[in-house]
């Protein structure tokens, strides 16, 4: 027996093939190609060849050193011995210790100078305020030593731990000395305590204590003839001195770095012939090819280890990028899966590139359009993205594009690769039309020519050939990286539904076949749907959604009232309300029908999805109040009843938050219209009626706008609406005339 498809099923089938846009496997699956791609395209410049030689055996072939080898066991021994000859190094910082003398002395005067202070409210004060005083001068002292050393958080560390750990505590005695203090009595001990603190602390001092042991002999062969004034000083002098010398680790081992680095390593040299053709594969060349990893059957897997960590590196900076991110691709893997290919199609751009390299002609690589993954980031994708995305490009250009086999990386491909690539950022991120593209194309050719000039001035060794072959392959990357990006934009946006910003523009052309008849057939229609693209463009980027998409979804939200009209309320100028002499039910069914019309319209002229599900989501499923409470009222004179949800808009419900910034702000330009001389009180409260209203209706339940969005969706409007309603200046008519 035939089974029969449902359309439940027919659903549920549907919602199994679009989940793995959000399917967490598919993003692994996503996140391993994108791994997979960076590893082989970078294989067979970062793994070195091997050869099936044994110990005995007769050599086929002439073998060379690939690249410079270091006999890294010496010469990490030689480096640590220098290392460890490196003393210590220690920095000298002043902490104001002078500032803290001043600073004292003077709270001492203001406390007992007040007669209004009790004597047991004085020292509890003094058991306070030099502890706060001489707290708040060490922090003020670290806040300038730690703007000079931003980069060097263990040097600040290890200070506010050895200020911790030798902080003098006055004893409690002494706090009730300090009230009975005269004004003359400060006065003889300022020039003491001064002139103590800074006799010691001119010193280099790394442990106070040593110090402190000091200031009673200073103190006893001063001026001073009180033994009470002689200990207050010694106590003020105790808690002021602190240490002044302290050890710097990042300093040290810095030092110590350079001391490493001043150590000759012992290197076979590349280039080298480790065995030539027919010689014996003695003990000792067994050796060296072995030193040189060049042995298959001791074959070094480390390279591909580091190939593999290198690319997985390279991935997690996307993938935390992204994941840190708000934006969509962070959830959507259909996003994902076109940043794989774009980042793909780049790769193979510069591989295909590569394949021409020679001795004869090195800087072709200069010709790769290698800026063709950034701009196409950028236009489909986001701008943030395309930079870090840039970053990875330039990384792998520099090593795709090397020559040398000394180094891992040539940094001229890498830097002219991230300078053209930022800049094609810089230069697309606002274009409005394609033929921007080729503008930035041009763009970028002339800043490429710029940066390879600027490396050639400073290495001075290129010949002038080399130089025009690099500048005419700079000049023709611009180009064809804009050809490239012309071509597969559209294949792109077909593919993926994507509504770049470049198509965005060019929907809201005046002169597009709907607008022009949307102008020409329902002119009041047509102003409403530019007022509304106004309003929920503002709303829509102040809670981060896509303003331009909701600019021009507003302009189109409404095509379907082309079709009838006169049964529009911003159309019937100077007719009479046609919904007067019909029925309420026939009057809902047309008005509810201009969703559906308008989706039906759009996709006869192949609008986007996006824009359709906008056309038949602004409205929801709302209730049309007018007409229900119109025909409830006749049918409780006719003895029967009414159903609200006949009254109510097919839908669905707005399923983005784009879709739902449209339907409110096309509810709060026609209410806020049809006031007279709306107030600042009255716009606002109609703001926020309504978006409450639809909010308890629950029209937001399948988007995911927050209630604090909501509140600044609120605002946001208000702020447009009083820009466009604002109150004008009445002019009269006819100038008074001129008494003669």
């Amino acid at each position: 027996m035939k089974k029969e498809v449902t359309m439940q099923d027919f659903k549920t089938s549907n919602n199994k093939l679009s989940g793995w846009r959000t399917s967490f496997p598919a993003r692994l699956l996503l996140l391993f190609a994108l791994v997979l791609i960076c590893y082989v395209s970078l294989f067979s410049r970062l793994v070195p060849q091997t050869f099936d030689i044994t110990l005995g055996s007769t050599a086929e072939r002439t073998i060379y050193a690939p690249k410079q080898l270091e006999n890294s066991v010496a010469t990490e021994k030689a480096k640590e011995d220098a290392a460890k000859k490196v003393p210590p190094v220690y920095k000298v910082v002043n902490l104001r210790n002078e500032a803290m003398v001043e600073s004292i002395y003077n709270r001492i005067q203001q406390i007992n100078a007040d007669p209004d202070v009790k004597f047991e409210d004085k020292v509890n004060v003094y058991r306070t305020a030099i502890t706060i005083i001489i707290a708040d001068t060490e922090k003020q002292a670290l806040r300038s030593i730690s703007d000079s050393n931003f980069d060097n958080q263990a040097f600040i560390d290890e200070i506010r731990t050895k200020l911790s750990e030798q902080q003098y505590r006055i004893p409690e005695e002494v706090y009730y000395k300090f009230p009975r203090l005269t004004k003359e009595d400060v006065a003889a001990m300022i020039p003491i305590t001064r002139e103590i603190v800074s006799k010691l602390m001119i010193d280099q001092v790394t442990d106070a204590q040593t110090a402190r042991a000091k200031v009673a002999e200073l103190v006893n062969s001063s001026d001073l003839s009180k033994n009470t004034l002689r200990e207050l000083v010694q106590e003020i002098v105790r808690v002021v001195i602190t240490p002044n010398k302290f050890l710097d680790q990042k300093a040290t081992e810095d030092k110590r770095a350079q001391e490493r680095e001043t150590v000759k390593p012992v290197y076979i040299n590349q280039g080298d012939v480790i065995v030539s053709k027919g010689d014996i594969i003695t003990d000792e060349i067994y050796k060296r090819l072995k030193t040189a990893e060049l042995l298959k059957e001791k074959a070094n897997y480390w390279p591909h280890v580091g190939l593999m960590l290198l690319v997985f590196i390279l991935t997690m900076m996307i993938y935390l990028f992204i994941r840190q991110s708000t934006l969509s691709i962070r959830t959507n893997n259909a996003q994902l899966l076109m940043f794989v290919l774009i980042f793909a199609i780049n790769i193979l751009t510069m591989k295909v590139v590569a394949l021409g390299q020679n001795p004869e002609y090195p800087y072709i690589g200069y010709l790769a359009p290698v800026a063709i993954g950034s701009m196409l980031i950028t236009i489909l994708l986001n701008s943030q993205l395309a930079f870090v995305a840039s970053v990875l490009f330039s990384i792998m250009s520099s090593i795709i594009f090397n020559m040398h086999g000394t180094q891992l990386f040539d940094y001229r491909y890498g830097l002219v690769t991230l300078v053209i690539c930022f800049a094609s950022v810089f230069v697309i991120q606002k274009a409005s039309q394609r033929s921007s593209i080729l503008k930035a194309g041009i763009v970028i050719s002339f800043i490429a020519m710029m940066t390879i000039i600027s490396l050639i001035l400073l290495e001075d060794s290129i010949t002038r050939r080399d130089m025009l072959f690099s500048l005419s392959f700079a000049a023709a990357s611009g180009i064809l990286t804009a050809v490239f990006v012309i071509g597969l934009l559209p294949f792109f946006e077909t593919a993926f539904g994507i509504l770049s910003p470049l198509k965005l523009v060019e929907l809201s052309n005046p002169n597009h076949p709907l607008l022009r008849k949307l102008l020409t057939e329902t002119p009041g229609t047509y102003h409403h749907s530019i007022m509304v693209g106004n309003l929920a463009e503002s709303a829509a980027e102040s809670i981060g959604a896509d303003g331009l998409l909701c600019r021009v979804g507003s302009y189109y939200h409404d095509i379907g009232k082309t079709k009838r009209p006169s049964y529009f309320i911003e159309n019937q100028t100077n007719i009479e309300n046609p919904h007067d002499k019909i029925e309420p039910a026939l009057s809902k069914s047309i008005i509810t029908a201009h969703a559906r019309d308008g989706v039906e319209m759009l996709k006869e002229y192949n609008i986007p999805k996006p824009i359709r599900d906008i056309a038949e989501q602004h409205h929801g499923t709302t209730l049309l109040t007018f007409f229900y409470h119109k025909a409830r009222k006749q049918a409780e004179e006719e003895g029967r009843e009414v159903e609200e949800l006949d009254f109510r808009y097919e839908g669905p419900k707005a399923q983005s938050k784009e879709a739902a910034v449209v339907g409110i702000a096309d509810c709060v330009e026609a209410a806020v219209r049809s006031l007279r001389n709306p107030t600042i009180e009255q716009i606002d409260t109609m703001v926020r009626k309504i978006i409450k209203s639809r909010l308890d209706d629950g029209q937001f339940n399948d988007c995911d706008l927050t209630l604090k969005e909501l509140d600044t969706i609120a605002k946001t409007l208000n702020e447009s609406l009083l820009g466009i309603f604002h109150s004008r200046i009445e002019y009269p008519s006819e100038l008074p005339a001129k008494a003669k």
